[in-house]
């Protein structure tokens, strides 16, 4: 295995395997590509002779193989060595036992069933996992429902979770940061409600998210921008640290400052930094 952690981000971009044409521009548009042999392919075949055929930068590539239980996830993992990918997203991911055969490459554990959510720290802790990511609406097809949330988006603004998945997506959060992993959050499926999708990766960000999945290249500039801190939280931040130097707890804008307010203000202007925002 060639490292313990996942640095991609903050917008990641599905990518079907069996689509060559578009994997190149995944990866301009995108800061890491997921490229899919599992649900978006129509052929499976061919997408692994894609994926062969065109390779990507791996260490800006994921690779999305199927499931354990499905019959395919040898094939895909025999594609993926030999393109020399080194980073998959294994889907369906239920117990930690099912990543214990791939310790030469890193996991991405995709949590989107009732088991693999319920199981999210024990997958955390294994060795090969450097993130962990939920999906909302595999979730609902694994506990029998019909939707992850209450209704359709209405007058540009996302319709709210509904409490099951909300409590999966939180467990799957505090559970890869528990273990220092990656946290990767669902896919915003109504490709046309940017309003709500700035909303959910400015909520992620703000959680402890570390990135978020699109599945639209016009999905990738939205979440870009929720991720990059505005110059006023900078500023903010800045400021926090400065007059905080040599200072116990104290008072800005009537507002106490302590020791985690500190390291809040550090995170933001290292992900200012990071992202190319800190000016």
């Amino acid at each position: 295995m060639r490292s313990t952690s996942f640095t991609l981000g903050p917008a990641l971009l599905f990518c079907p395997g069996d689509r060559p044409d578009r994997y190149s521009k995944a990866a301009e548009r995108s800061d890491g590509v997921i490229l899919d042999l599992e649900d978006a392919v129509a052929s499976k075949v061919s997408a692994r002779q894609a994926l062969v055929a065109h390779p990507l930068d791996p260490d800006h590539t994921v690779v999305r193989v199927s499931a354990v239980d499905s019959g395919e996830l040898e094939e895909d993992l025999s594609a993926v060595r030999e393109a020399g990918y080194h980073t998959v997203m294994l889907a369906k991911m239920s117990t930690p036992e099912d990543v214990q055969h791939l310790d030469d490459l890193q996991v991405v554990a995709l949590c989107e069933t009732a088991r693999g959510v319920l199981a999210a720290p024990e997958i955390a802790a294994e060795p090969s996992v450097v993130g962990l990511m939920w999906g909302a609406e595999d979730l609902m097809v694994s506990l029998g429902g019909t939707s992850s949330r209450f209704s359709i988006s209405t007058g540009g603004v996302a319709a709210p979770y509904r409490p099951v998945a909300r409590h999966a997506r939180s467990r799957v959060l505090l559970a890869a940061r528990a273990f220092g992993k990656a946290a990767i959050d669902a896919v915003h499926v109504d490709i046309e409600d940017m309003i709500g999708l700035r909303a959910e990766a400015e909520d992620a960000v703000a959680s402890g998210y570390t990135a978020t999945a699109c599945i639209h290249p016009h999905q990738v500039p939205v979440v870009r921008e929720a991720y990059q801190p505005s110059a006023e939280a900078v500023a903010r931040a800045r400021r926090v640290l400065d007059e905080a130097a040599g200072a116990g707890v104290h008072r800005i804008d009537d507002r106490m400052i302590d020791t985690p307010m500190l390291t809040q203000a550090r995170a933001v202007l290292d992900r200012a930094e990071r992202l190319g925002t800190g000016d």
